[in-house]
């Protein structure tokens, strides 16, 4: 199993931070300052992505293999019973460690695997021409987002507000996507899979989309009869597909509200 990149801010309850496809933990800085003062937050590199290692060879990064990783992180810090919030890739990975270990609460941030069937063809072609051009057109996108127009017309189909982006932040996601060594294999492995319900788990689940999420379509990717009985959903105005950045109190909000429903004991009835 791939050793896992983290970092970790904060005191209080167990609060652990899952990225998307193509994304690192570095997308949750704009939220973990407002966390960081109500919980003990880890963030954390998927296997093939940051600074954590490569998938092992002949290993299938779906999202169980991924969640199977983080869990053996958990258990290697001692953490038992932590809040998790995953944004898109990392909202299916957090499904899956649900049903593989205890967990105070689930805060789902636009996750993917709410289709039926496979992944639909839109999401596919749109997520591989981002890393397309990431690899080929990198310096091109690097000088286009050092302008307010020219962050909107790179990251307007996962950003709801990337004119709020700094150039910095703009190279850093353009970059995340060049080089992350598990993207390719890793929607491979998604393609013809869906999230499906598992074992039932004792915790409560809140899922929430952008109103400008532009890569999961709702007749598409948004078939929220997937989630566990007894999900909560929200709308998170003017955030897209990656609402950190977009709104980081929003999030903080949405999150911090998920995660009382966990603390008072609601949870899901078998």
């Amino acid at each position: 199993m791939a050793r896992l990149a983290s970092s970790r801010h904060g005191v209080g309850s167990p609060l652990v931070l899952l990225h998307g496809l193509g994304s690192t933990r570095a997308a949750w800085d704009p939220v973990i300052p407002v966390l960081a003062g109500h919980f003990d937050v880890l963030a954390v590199d998927l296997p093939g992505f940051g600074n954590s290692e490569p998938v092992p060879p002949h290993a299938e990064p779906d999202p169980a293999f991924l969640a199977a990783a983080v869990a053996d992180l958990l258990d290697e810090l001692g953490i038992e019973r932590p809040h998790v919030v995953g944004n898109s890739l990392g909202g299916w990975v957090a499904l899956e460690l649900a049903h593989v270990r205890p967990v105070a609460s689930l805060t789902l941030l636009s996750p993917a695997g709410l289709w039926r069937g496979g992944t639909p063809l839109y999401c596919r072609a749109s997520l591989r021409a981002s890393r397309w051009l990431s690899q080929h057109a990198a310096g091109t996108l690097s000088r286009f987002v050092n302008h307010r127009l020219g962050r909107i017309l790179v990251l307007g189909q996962t950003h709801g507000r990337p004119s709020r982006m700094s150039p910095d932040q703009a190279r850093a996601a353009i970059r995340a996507v060049r080089i992350a060594s598990g993207f390719d294999d890793t929607l491979t492995a998604t393609a013809t899979r869906h999230s499906v319900s598992g074992p039932a788990f004792d915790a409560p689940v809140t899922v929430a989309f952008g109103s400008r999420d532009r890569l999961l379509l709702p007749h598409q990717s948004r078939h929220l009869d997937e989630l566990p009985p007894g999900t909560q959903s929200a709308t998170l105005p003017g955030c897209g597909h990656l609402p950190m950045t977009d709104d980081p109190l929003a999030v903080a909000a949405l999150v911090t509200a998920s995660t009382a429903r966990g603390e008072s004991g609601e949870g899901q009835t078998a």
